[in-house]
């Protein structure tokens, strides 16, 4: 990635808001900007944007691990350990110690999503005056370069294994979990044989019966899959920082009558929303294509949920394919397009496949039957 490129594209944001200094501390733009990313932010991490060098402050324990992963100009570390007890012993000394470098007259580039209020209110009482660069940030991410991409594309083809692995195995009487991990074993396997060095980021849950189908985002437990039960498969898959992602809904044994047409709603408004959506729209007409599908079958109270939202290297990312969202979608935008109904007593439906914007057209990159007499397994 070229991580050099996207300073210098965020120094010219800041040259034209008169920003002297841009402080980072969502952990995604963090590694967007610098190439560092860790297991855990337990320990907070800052990075610096100044306009002539980049400094990344960091906790001991990732010392080694931001040397070698990070383009930071410089590392700042700070420790927990009573042989530092005369070094910085939390980052907020470092941030201090950055922070009285700049007049306090400065303006300064922050996220205001992100950007913690006690750090919000140390700048303010010093003087600093706060700019807000996550409008820009978020313009940055959703246009993917073209390694991003490659990543995306390649992240697809595993999370579409994945899923293939595990549905292959759906039956009565295995648990939700038993389920995952048919489709975790597959891709850690193809990952190990098939890109060394890589590293993988996973998701997985499949809520299952009636009732948990009908909560969108729960944990796989070790509910066990029953006869004639409704299940909805949902995967990302995210190799060396980027993520594609694939849902289904299936059914083990016979769906009612309620469930065929339920499901055949939610597969025909993410199908209308995949032939629809394109360089050129807008964010909210995709959703609302989908939504109109809904609306003509009297279903649309069952909606919880936008039609799709932006992936990369978050889980999701914007812009939404939402309502309220007339942004204009452009090429190299990246999508997941997951239209879903949640009807109580019958049960939840959703597919999700995630979809590249370009010139030439749309590009799936998630590939799985979506069609009824393909998913009653």
């Amino acid at each position: 990635m070229n991580f050099e490129k996207r300073i210098y594209q965020l120094r010219e944001v800041m040259a034209k808001k008169e920003v002297t200094l841009s402080v980072i501390m969502n952990f995604e733009n963090q590694y967007y900007f610098s190439g560092f990313k860790a297991i855990t932010y337990s320990r907070p991490i800052v990075l610096f944007v100044g306009e002539q060098n980049t400094k990344l402050v960091v906790p001991s324990l990732e010392e080694n691990h931001a040397k070698d992963k990070s383009i930071a100009d410089q590392l700042l570390v700070y420790y927990e350990t009573p042989l530092h007890q005369t070094q910085a012993n939390s980052y907020v000394e470092l941030f201090e110690e950055v922070i009285s470098t700049y007049p306090e007259s400065s303006r300064v580039g922050v996220e205001f999503s992100a950007l913690p209020f006690e750090l919000a209110r140390r700048l303010r009482d010093k003087g600093y005056e706060l700019v807000s660069l996550d409008e820009e940030i978020i313009q940055m991410r959703a246009i993917k370069e073209e390694e991003e991409i490659e990543q995306i594309i390649e992240s697809g083809k595993l999370v579409s294994l994945s899923l293939t692995a595990s549905l292959a195995h759906a039956a009565p009487n295995i648990t939700e979990m038993e389920l995952d991990q048919f489709g975790n074993t597959a891709l850690f396997l193809e990952v190990a044989k098939n890109h060394p060095n890589s590293t993988l980021d996973y998701f997985v849950m499949s809520p299952s019966g009636i009732e948990r189908t009908n909560m969108p985002h729960v944990f796989s437990n070790t509910r066990a899959l029953g006869t004639n039960d409704i299940i909805i498969h949902s995967r990302q898959v995210g190799v060396n920082g980027y993520r594609a992602e694939c849902e289904r809904t299936f059914f083990v044994g016979k769906p009612t009558i309620e469930q065929e047409e339920a499901f055949k709603l939610a597969q025909e408004a993410q199908q209308a929303a995949l032939d629809f959506i394109r360089v050129g729209v807008t964010a909210a007409e995709v959703n609302e294509v989908a939504l109109n599908v809904f609306k003509d079958a009297n279903v649309e109270q069952y909606v919880r949920h936008r039609t799709g939202h932006g992936i990369g290297i978050g889980l999701h990312e914007e812009p939404s394919l939402k309502y309220s969202n007339d942004l204009v979608l452009q090429e190299n935008m990246v999508f997941c397009v997951e239209p879903g109904l949640y009807i109580p007593g019958i049960g939840g439906f959703r597919h999700s496949d995630t979809v590249i914007l370009t010139k030439q057209g749309t590009q799936l990159v998630t590939h799985y039957p979506s069609k009824l007499e393909d998913l009653i397994l």
